[in-house]
């Protein structure tokens, strides 16, 4: 069976436009968080969150759909297309979809723009010219912070399948007060920057961006010159576990063992972790991260995490990691977790807090777990 591989990448962080600024800041161990400039919420009381530096132009797209576009537009440069061709699917990722016509309790039927913070993005808005002449079939995804990574997986058993040419995920996320509530009213929020695997962690930080992953097999993506290095060789998702947060090791366990099984893999040379700053999610992930390490004889595996850097950016929080894995596998660097002062202590890992050399690496695994028994891995592979 031939390799499904990642033939493009685009992003809207933090950082701001582009995956190279994104890779420099993560490289750089620094951290886009600080108090909003632009959001406010009524539950907001000054918390360090990640910001998109760059604004629309006056009368473009809601912010959602515009980081989405931006994102999408960049990740098709990226493989070569100027357009998506005949029978192409877009994943779009999201908390719920929605349509410039979908009805709202506005007087003249529009959605409010704090629900379009909300909602979507806009599959119309996120396409633009991009689309090409044929309209790509679009589909709508939500796996609660793990759904990028569950498009991603999706998208491969449709090209494996022969459903489609080339499969685009795609999705946006836009601090608003609605996510906020919702993340703060469980305690997750907390109250200084993000410290991912730090001892002294105590929460996350809520950030925004947007994120693209164009998937094709490797051969269609070669004979037009784009880069067909990362192949995504394995994947689990599934949706279990008895507890509804993203705390269970078990299953975080599970889920990295069927992705390795999947890709026929005995080898794991990186992790880029789920790792959001909370201190029962990272404490998880690291008693899972250590049986797997037993199980495959590693023993200096490092893992990062980007979410001290950019802080959260929920449904698509995927595409950074995907991106940062793959950028790892292709550079032999690991970067290191922004805000980690003082590691956990571990014993088959390395939790870097500066660049690190990674010569040779040729797998990664990319975590995304979320609330609801939503749980992945990918495995990526460098040819």
């Amino acid at each position: 069976m031939s390799d499904i591989v990642i033939s493009g990448l685009g992003l809207v962080t933090p950082f701001g436009r582009g995956v190279e600024p994104y890779w420099q800041g993560l490289l750089g161990g620094r951290s886009a968080l600080g108090a909003a400039r632009r959001f406010a919420a009524p539950l907001y009381r000054g918390e360090p969150v990640g910001e998109v530096p760059w604004d629309p132009a006056p009368g473009d797209a809601p912010r959602k759909s515009a980081y989405a576009r931006a994102a999408f537009g960049e990740a098709l440069r990226a493989a070569g297309l100027a357009e998506l061709p005949d029978g192409a699917v877009v994943l779009v990722v999201g908390q719920a979809p929605t349509t410039a016509a979908a009805p709202a309790p506005a007087p003249d039927g529009r959605l409010l723009d704090e629900e379009r913070e909300f909602l979507g993005p806009d599959p119309a808005g996120v396409l633009g010219s991009g689309g090409g002449s044929a309209s790509p079939r679009v589909l709508h995804l939500s796996h609660a912070c793990a759904s990028a990574v569950f498009a991603v997986g999706y998208a491969r058993e449709l090209l494996r399948a022969g459903a489609a040419p080339v499969a685009v995920v795609v999705g946006s996320s836009v601090l608003n007060q609605y996510e906020y509530a919702s993340m703060d009213v469980v305690r997750a929020v907390g109250r200084t920057a993000a410290r991912p695997f730090d001892a002294e962690r105590a929460g996350i930080s809520l950030g925004e961006g947007g994120g693209a992953v164009v998937l094709e097999h490797a051969e269609r993506a070669r004979a037009r010159g784009a880069l067909a290095d990362i192949a995504v060789a394995g994947a689990a998702c599934r949706v279990s576990g008895p507890k509804a947060a993203a705390s269970d090791a078990a299953q975080v366990a599970r889920c990295m063992r069927d992705a390795l099984a999947d890709a026929a893999a005995d080898r794991l040379d990186h992790v880029h972790a789920h790792a959001t700053g909370t201190g029962q999610g990272d404490a998880a992930e690291l008693t899972a991260l250590e049986a797997v390490a037993a199980e495959i004889g590693a023993r200096a595996l490092p893992v990062s995490s980007h979410k001290g850097a950019i802080g959260h950016l929920l449904h698509i929080s995927g595409a950074p990691a995907i991106a940062a894995a793959a950028l790892t596998l292709r550079t032999g660097i690991a970067p290191p977790t922004a805000g980690l002062g003082a590691p956990e202590p571990t014993e088959r890992l390395v939790l870097p807090t500066a660049p690190l050399e990674v010569t040779g690496a040729r797998t990664a695994a990319v975590n995304s777990f979320g609330f609801g028994g939503n749980n992945a891995s990918l495995l990526l592979l460098r040819r």
